[in-house]
């Protein structure tokens, strides 16, 4: 497991039940009662076998990350920057008076270059100018597809429940299919396509979409010769905008405008200049948390563990990247290192009666139920008691608010849902996919993570610390993203060094079916549960939890489907993660004008 496999629920097998039961509510699965694992805490004297996760060392040394520096982090290119940042707003004033085609385009432009964070108020002044008047027939969108899918997508994106209906001219309701004559459009598909993965359930058009420009799409790359467009549309068709991991997205983006005929060169160099100097701040708290982690010696003492300092803070990028959210990324790789070493405690080290202790130290949350646990175990137990401490305390400083009880039940939550996989596993249960997710997405350590992140990036208040101990549907949902995600990018690898079944494993012990079965109906999972994750934005609003908290909650399930894409991005340090470190963390963008001295 690891961040990959942070999972969590509340137990005994009573309140599995409950949980099977709460977790279908409204669901995709059928809930079964599970009745025959059972616990003990009993110490034996034999020799304890020890398992192995085969782990190889980190790739990226504390002493190198420590030496990175950058040009950009000083003020020699503050001028230029500014001076960039005006001339956008210009642009943008001159737009707003502009027709609602080139105000929207410009959004998606400052959206996809990384930019758009510095022109929040703008950019939704501009959206709820055009949610206004979007269901009116004007002459800039009549019979558009490109146009339409472009405005139901920005208007999704930003928490606006524009209806499916928007497509009814593109659409034959008596024989529920898209205008064939749509094929000659390839843009306007490509939008359609990218639109669609805003949808929630029951929106039958938007399904249909899905599809009909899927299949389109497929075909072209088969048949054009443009290879700028073929690489386009691969790159959609890999992975869709709405699910992708922003920064990353942002990088690859840029070279893409770069090689466009209409490029706004002012639009460019200001995105360059300003991922640069946001990779510069990332740097900062790298640094920071990679001196945390040498000072905390769980590297070296914890030899089983993975020693994965690098991703775990790459994670926070994906989640967070903007430059104010530099305390969230310093606290929440503690978090993600903390998780991904007591992940393996219980995954890969652990003897089930020692599991029992330390399950029940962090019940306890007391220094003095240490005494009870072995010498691994105590270094293990005392990081995270003080760390989450810690945290907590500054919560109280900073933001006037307790949330020690808050953060300490994500953790006796995620301990226990690790307790019960290890009894799974030693006790050779199989579970059935619905017990298995039901415990699954929290010990995925979504909830965990989300927790602290509000804690960290909102002014938290009680009322909602309260609900969110309750983990909302927001919560569920992501993290039961990031374990699907996971599990069709891990599971191979986890039963091969011995580990319970995976979602994958455990629909084909359900059905029978194939392993390439399951992971299309896995990969079906996702996309459902996408559009519960979209439905939750819409019914709140923003008016519950604001929008700095539930965009890290989509990114984290965005994150989530970066990572594993090829395979265990997160544990076994594939090149494809290395080279999207250097991508973001390492490498600048080349920066071909004059600055200011």
């Amino acid at each position: 497991m690891a961040l990959h496999q942070i999972y969590f629920t509340s137990f005994p097998a009573s309140s599995v039940v409950e949980r099977v039961y709460s977790f279908n509510h409204n669901s995709l699965f059928v809930p079964r009662v599970m009745n025959n694992v059972t616990s003990g805490a009993r110490m034996c004297s034999q020799t304890i076998v020890r398992r192995s996760g085969n782990y190889q060392p980190p790739t990226w040394k504390h002493e190198f990350i420590q030496s990175l520096s950058s040009e950009f982090a000083g003020e020699i290119y503050v001028g230029r920057f500014n001076e960039l940042k005006g001339e956008v707003r210009v642009v943008m004033n001159k737009i707003a008076n502009d027709d609602p085609l080139k105000q929207l385009e410009f959004i998606d432009i400052l959206q996809r270059l990384g930019i758009s964070y510095h022109f929040e108020n703008e950019i939704k002044d501009m959206l709820t100018t055009t949610y206004k008047k979007c269901c009116e027939n004007d002459d800039w969108k009549c019979n558009n597809l490109y146009a339409t899918s472009l405005e139901f997508r920005l208007l999704r994106q930003h928490g606006f429940n524009i209806p499916q209906d928007i497509f009814n001219p593109f659409f034959f309701n008596e024989t529920k299919s898209f205008n064939v004559q749509l094929y000659e459009d390839l843009k306007g598909m490509l939008y359609l396509y990218e639109a669609s993965f805003l949808s929630i359930e029951g929106e039958n058009i938007l399904e249909t979409a899905k599809h009909f420009t899927r299949e389109y799409l497929e075909k072209y790359m088969k048949s054009s010769k443009d290879e700028n467009e073929v690489a386009i549309v691969r790159h959609a068709l890999e992975l869709p905008l709405h699910w992708r991991m922003p920064r990353l997205e942002t990088r690859w983006f840029i070279d893409i405008y770069e090689r466009k005929v209409d490029m706004n060169p002012i639009l460019l160099e200001f995105a360059k200049l300003d991922f640069n100097k946001v990779q510069s701040i990332h740097q900062q708290d790298l640094k920071y948390a990679s001196r945390w982690w040498r000072r905390s010696g769980l590297g070296e003492k914890l030899s089983f563990a993975r020693d994965r300092l690098m991703e775990n803070f790459f994670w926070t990028v994906g989640v967070g990247f903007e430059p104010e959210l530099s305390y969230f990324r310093r606290m929440t790789t503690k978090v993600n290192a903390l998780i991904t070493t007591i992940d393996d405690v219980y995954d890969v080290y652990g003897s089930l009666d020692e599991l029992e202790l330390f399950t029940s130290a962090v019940e306890r949350w007391d220094v003095a139920a240490m005494e009870e646990l072995p010498d691994y175990m105590k270094i293990c137990f005392l990081a995270l008691h003080n760390s989450i401490n810690e945290m907590g305390f500054e919560a109280l400083r900073d933001k006037g608010i307790n949330v020690i009880q808050y953060l300490k039940k994500a953790w006796i939550d995620l301990c226990k849902s690790y307790m019960l996989e290890a009894k799974w596993y030693h006790t050779n249960y199989k579970p059935t996919l619905e017990e298995y997710l039901d415990n699954a997405w929290i010990s995925i350590s979504g909830p965990a993570i989300l927790v602290h992140a509000y804690v960290f990036v909102t002014s938290p208040t009680l009322e909602n610390m309260e609900s969110l101990k309750q983990y909302v549907d927001m919560i569920r949902w992501s993290s039961t993203i990031l374990r699907l995600a996971d599990d069709l990018g891990t599971s191979s690898d986890e039963l091969e060094r011995g580990d319970v079944p995976k979602s994958i494993q455990c629909y084909m012990n359900d059905t029978g079916a194939s392993e390439n079965i399951a992971r299309e109906y896995i990969g079906h999972l996702i996309d459902e549960t996408w559009k519960k994750l979209n439905k939750t934005e819409f019914e709140n609003n923003y008016s519950i939890y604001p929008r700095v908290f539930i965009e890290r909650a989509k990114n984290l399930a965005r994150m989530a489907q970066c990572m594993y894409q090829y395979g265990d991005g997160h544990g076994m340090g594939y090149q494809e993660t290395k080279d999207r470190v250097m991508s973001l963390l390492i490498e600048p963008i080349s920066i071909h004008c004059h600055h200011s001295e």
